[in-house]
């Protein structure tokens, strides 16, 4: 079991702060709606039924969405773009492991690359791939909460409910996702650029401390 852990302690400790955090999430927005609700003189809703309102899952899935594509243009972008000295770029030379091709002839290779075909050239992408479907799923959820939202809040208000199509031309849909986008590029750029000059020991997202700056380009 040690040595389980030992092995997995990175992806084991993302995924409890993760688990920590949406629970603070789930709470305080639980509580900060009913707040709302208060001020309006309407009753207050139990915490079940605050996890399936528009409240908590457009401020979850906006958020998710966010990750989601930053991550897949990061994968995605970083094939064929390049940083100078940065530890987030490939070599400018061609010389990276990951630009091998699969060979089925080596000892414990993935199935897909034993089967070959169509399913070599899926699975050769399958992490932009995924991370592509977990964006549009989470664009969806983020669409389907905020739409959910803002008619709860038409009701509130005695106003007519709005129709899917209207709300994907509003400007509250996109202002939520684009102020999460700049974010999440803004954090990939800052961490392209810094890696360039500043270093972590110890760190695989570092150079080594003695590296020269222009390590990953041509000097």
């Amino acid at each position: 079991m040690r040595r389980y852990f030992r092995n997995n302690s990175l992806s084991i400790t993302f995924f409890v702060l993760f688990l920590i955090s949406i629970t603070g999430q789930g709470y305080t927005g639980y509580r900060e709606f009913n707040k709302e609700l208060k001020e309006k003189n309407i009753p207050a809703v139990t915490f079940s039924a605050y996890l399936s309102s528009g409240h908590f899952i457009q401020s979850t899935f906006e958020n998710w969405e966010s990750e989601f594509l930053q991550m897949a243009m990061f994968v995605w972008l970083s094939i064929f773009l390049f940083q100078k000295g940065s530890s987030e770029s490939k070599k400018f030379d061609g010389t990276d492991e990951v630009d091998r091709e699969p060979s089925a002839r080596k000892k414990n290779v993935p199935w897909p690359v034993k089967k070959g075909g169509i399913i070599l050239s899926l699975y050769k992408n399958s992490l932009t791939i995924s991370l592509l479907l977990l964006w549009l799923l989470s664009f969806t959820l983020h669409f389907y909460g905020s739409l959910k939202d803002e008619n709860d809040q038409n009701l509130f208000k005695g106003l007519p409910a709005t129709s899917a199509t209207e709300y994907l031309t509003s400007s509250r849909f996109w202002f939520e996702s684009f102020q999460n986008w700049q974010s999440e590029f803004l954090s990939v750029f800052a961490l392209v650029v810094l890696s360039i000059y500043l270093r972590q020991k110890g760190s695989p997202q570092s150079k080594p401390v003695d590296a020269p700056y222009a390590e990953t380009g041509e000097s």
